[in-house]
């Protein structure tokens, strides 16, 4: 076998891998993540291709049909999530691969009566249908170039997102040890700053009982003047009464006094009285 031969069939049997990854990547992910068995996968694979080679035929453009196919079978995948496999999630792996077979079933039937039982096939892209000099003597097509390119660089995606999905996962265990390794940091410069400042507190340490000393003597004064001011405010309304009583007392010694003269002068001096 010659060399060139051998790096052909190596890249060949590479972009069937990439072509087959791409095709169960999607069943692996469904599988690891949902505990979900979908044998439909391939034929729900097989009508995005129809639904490509349909809207070319309509378009005649490759990006658009892509496109259109894309969204296509995001709908009718969407369709069938609603339909069927939500109910499915709950039961066991069998009823779930009988479920899906009957969906193989009813899907293959469905595109034998709509595009008919030939193969279809669609036109290789301008863009893509050139070759590639790898070396010397070995040229290679560009569409299968970008078949391996599309499928390492799904892989990487795929690599990456779980790792995301990992650290997310993870994420609140970094920060609880995160906020651990501040408290310990904090403490242990609380420790050294309480240390450096020892000989400041106690210097101060007098002084505070001091001020406490003071309020203290502030507290025991403020209550004596208050119950100074309240003795001096019973002393007054005392006084006060006091001088209300005298006051009637004078008022009726007064009065009696008026009566009185006025009977004498009555009684000694009519005409006096009279006049008066």
């Amino acid at each position: 076998m010659s060399t060139t031969l051998l790096i052909v069939q190596t890249l060949n049997g590479l972009q069937l891998g990439v072509l087959l990854f791409l095709i169960a990547a999607g069943l692996t992910l469904v599988f690891g993540v949902m505990d979900f068995i979908n044998l439909a996968h391939g034929v729900q694979y097989m009508l995005g291709a129809y639904l490509a080679v349909m809207f070319y035929a309509y378009t005649g453009n490759f990006l658009f049909a892509l496109v259109l196919a894309l969204v296509a079978a995001l709908a009718f995948g969407l369709l069938l999530e609603f339909a069927v496999f939500r109910h499915l999630y709950d039961r066991d792996h069998l009823d779930q691969v009988i479920a899906t077979f009957g969906i193989i079933l009813f899907l293959n039937q469905g595109v034998k009566i709509l595009w008919g039982a030939s193969p279809l096939s669609l036109p290789m892209p301008e863009m893509f249908s050139g070759s590639v000099v790898l070396m010397p003597g070995i040229l290679y097509p560009v569409w299968r170039l970008v078949i391996i390119g599309s499928g390492l660089g799904v892989a990487l995606i795929l690599h990456l997102l779980e790792d995301l999905l990992d650290l997310v996962e993870h994420l609140p265990d970094l920060v609880l040890d995160l906020v651990t390794l501040l408290l310990e940091v904090l403490q242990a410069g609380a420790g050294v700053l309480g240390l450096a400042l020892q000989p400041v507190l106690g210097l101060l340490q007098p002084v505070d009982q001091l001020v406490d000393r003071l309020l203290d003597v502030l507290e025991l004064l403020d209550r004596a003047f208050a119950q100074l001011v309240d003795l001096l405010g019973h002393f007054l309304g005392f006084f006060s009464g006091v001088l209300a009583f005298l006051g009637e007392v004078l008022a009726l010694l007064g009065s009696l006094l008026k009566k009185f003269v006025e009977f004498r002068c009555g009684h000694w001096c009519p005409c006096l009285l009279t006049s008066v």
